[in-house]
């Protein structure tokens, strides 16, 4: 290696309904990879998988911690973070809103992941109880809120998607 560099392969994925092409360095994550473009909105909170801050949907709407994720195994991957969940005006998902009506982010840092396992959770299961809620967020670590607000924004949410159409990530 000359000057240090280190050897990248590249990868292309579909980010949000955008195609790209990701110069990943080995042993990197899917979340580093998505942060060194850009992609803010997926958080590191532990590096471990535990957090859930990280969570994006890849492919068919399978919930996954990008923190442990290799980067060089999603080549060809279709990936939706929180931002994907925008309609095509940037409006936000009804999920973002009643996040918004009910207070349920306060520093806001765990909340794309949560957001992204609420989405995932209403997606499979449209009228979802308290304890199905609750068990879908289990995986997400958040210092702030409690989880009551976050609970009743999902809730909501759930019972204005069931009065529209079937819920698509924006791709």
């Amino acid at each position: 290696m000359i000057g240090g560099d280190k050897p990248t392969d590249s990868i292309r994925v579909g980010i949000n309904g955008e195609m790209d092409v990701l110069d990943v360095e080995p042993g990197a994550t899917l979340m580093e990879s998505l942060r060194s473009t850009g992609h803010y909105e997926v958080k590191n909170g532990c590096d471990e998988g535990v957090c859930g801050s990280c969570n994006v949907l890849l492919n068919d709407g399978e919930l996954t911690r990008s923190c442990l994720t290799p980067a060089a195994r999603c080549d060809g991957a279709d990936i939706t973070t929180v931002k994907g969940l925008l309609d095509d005006d940037g409006d936000l998902h009804p999920l973002q809103e009643e996040f918004l009506e009910h207070g349920a982010a306060q520093c806001g840092f765990c909340i794309p992941g949560v957001l992204v396992a609420a989405y995932h959770l209403l997606q499979h299961n449209s009228d979802p109880s308290d304890v199905e809620i609750a068990d879908a967020l289990s995986g997400n670590v958040c210092r702030c809120t409690g989880y009551l607000q976050q609970l009743e924004a999902i809730r909501d949410a759930a019972g204005r998607l069931d009065q529209t159409e079937p819920m698509e990530a924006e791709q």
